[in-house]
């Protein structure tokens, strides 16, 4: 790229990031290649608002679930020494595993198709939250108490941060060393990604880390805080500069075995034949008609995306220390903006904007226990789920596709108001979604106890909140109950950083007489929750 480009590159980014290039605002690293050649690679916004202190290439960040693809290198690299079988169950090499409904192996687990809950969702059912200091011990604690699987192994991609909690210590247990040290030998040190590091202890102190923040709603803002540890799943901190050496790997390639790259990026089809758009610690997508191989990161006050366009050989990253910042989104603008004139980029499919409109309110499936509100807002189709709103971007053939990395969601508006809108949760699954004009009341004989021995949770509910208690935690804030519709409800779990929301439906015997809960969240689904009491205690 000319220098005159360069200029006009870095103007288009600047411009994407403007509103946090100001003192005392958190913001973000950008990092942009092509071909192995650095574009661009700036900082902006500040990586301590308190110190004054700027955001550089070189600041560290906790990079969250961009962890996961080293992971898993960790894993290929042991099998392609014979030291492990992909098909393996995760239980041969860590026998204090719980036996399971059906078998899964490393592989399904490496693919995010392995029907595992995740140890997260299992906590928070218990009223646990990333805020709260937590031991690893507790972490494992939660998966080996659950016997639960989402659907059966290999038949649908659900995220689970479960999956690569265990890969890491199946990499500790068959090496006899902490995983951190692994990678650092056999990846960070010989690509000198010098700044990359596994620190599961959140209290360790790491030069250079960017402090992350939360939005306040005066625009103000405030530190976020963090209770878990972080291993396989999720536990590195690095900079852009090491990243784009990552990416620049995947191109040339120098550890072994050489074809890492193409090992991590396989994509397989579900046992339904429908392919899997998670490989192994990454995501297969299209970004404007091209290839994207991507990761995204999330903890709170940190934001990570890691993408890759091998059909441009554009590697881009974006790290943020602010909640509100997108990476997903700005990432992908950013890459459109180094490949401005590039024929290979296609036109973005357009959405007629007043149809959409016709159809905005809060669609329900109860059998399948999911809800969802679409609108317009700012030029753009938004939808919410679960609490978490997303641009939903039309990909040419009538359906509208969430913009929002590692999730599964599609919908096709029907031709008349007023009828069902077909949604598209994954592996071939299309159901048609009612429109919700009035929500039903509580259902009145929802009061009582009730235990999920999978989560080692209890909910006491009194037919307008739940006072949740768990292995961990005594009691929490009670959680608000709404109506959906007949016997489903909607639990709103507010915390610190994130409000998010869950289904559940009253089940009930043959006398009609209620016998449990049904709870599905973003990443469990159909938990059963036994009634236990009459009435709430």
């Amino acid at each position: 790229m000319s220098s005159i480009d360069t200029v006009a590159l870095e103007k288009r980014v600047d411009a994407l990031f403007a509103k946090y290039a100001r003192a005392g605002s958190p913001g973000a690293a950008v990092g942009i290649m092509r071909d192995g050649a650095i574009l661009l690679a700036k900082g902006y916004g500040e990586a301590s608002v308190e110190h004054r202190v700027p955001i550089t290439p070189r600041t560290v960040f906790r990079i969250a679930s961009v962890t996961k693809q080293f992971t898993v290198a960790a894993i290929l690299m042991l099998a392609r020494e014979g030291k492990l079988s992909l098909d393996d169950t995760p239980q041969k090499y860590l026998p204090e595993l719980p036996t399971l409904p059906q078998p899964v192996t490393i592989d399904q687990m490496a693919r995010n198709n392995s029907g595992w809950p995740d140890f997260l969702e299992l906590l928070r059912l218990g009223g646990s939250n990333l805020d709260r200091p937590s031991r690893l011990d507790e972490l494992v604690g939660a998966i080996n108490r659950n016997k639960h699987l989402n659907f059966e192994p290999g038949s649908r991609f659900l995220y689970s941060n479960t999956n690569f909690l265990l890969l890491g210590l199946i990499v500790e247990k068959i090496t006899g060393k902490p995983l951190g040290d692994v990678l650092k030998a056999r990846i960070f040190t010989p690509l000198g990604m010098t700044s990359t590091a596994l620190t599961p202890d959140l209290d360790t102190i790491v030069p250079g880390l960017a402090t992350s923040y939360l939005d306040n709603n005066d625009g103000s803002f405030r530190r976020a805080r963090h209770g878990y540890p972080l291993t396989g799943e999720g536990g590195l901190v690095s900079t852009v500069e090491d990243l784009l050496i990552w990416a620049n790997h995947y191109r040339h390639p120098v550890l072994q075995p050489t074809d890492l790259w193409a090992e991590l990026a396989d994509q397989q089809p579900l046992t339904g034949g429908v392919l899997n758009p998670y490989c192994r610690g990454l995501v297969r997508g299209t970004l404007r008609g091209m290839t994207a191989i991507s990761h995204g990161g999330l903890w709170p006050g940190y934001r990570t995306e890691f993408l890759r366009l091998p059909d441009a050989a554009l590697d881009v990253v974006v790290i943020t220390n602010l909640a509100s910042l997108d990476p997903h989104r700005l990432g992908r603008a950013a890459a459109l903006a180094a490949l401005v004139g590039d024929a290979r980029v296609q036109p973005a499919h357009p959405v007629d904007l007043a149809d959409v409109a016709r159809y905005s309110g809060t669609y329900v499936n109860e059998a399948e226990l999911t809800l969802f509100g679409i609108d317009v807002r700012n030029g753009e189709v938004m939808l919410n789920q679960g609490g978490v709103p997303m641009e939903m971007i039309a990909r040419g053939d009538g359906w509208l596709d969430a913009d929002r990395g590692a999730f599964e969601f599609a919908l096709r508006l029907p031709g008349t108001p007023g009828q069902p809108i077909e949604g598209d949760l994954g592996a071939g699954r299309v159901f048609d979604f009612r429109k919700l004009e009035t929500r039903d009341a509580v259902p009145a004989d929802i009061a009582g106890s009730y235990v999920c021995a999978d989560a080692g949770a209890t909910w006491r509910i009194d037919g307008k909140q739940i006072q949740v208690s768990g292995p961990y935690v005594a009691s929490t804030a009670p959680w608000p109950l709404k109506g959906v519709s007949g016997d489903v409800v909607e639990i709103e779990m507010s915390y610190g950083w994130v409000t998010i929301t869950q289904l559940a439906r009253l089940d009930r015997d043959a006398s009609g007489k209620p016998k449990g809960l049904t709870v599905s969240t973003g990443r469990i689904k159909n938990m059963r929750f036994e009634k236990v009491s009459p009435s709430s205690s």
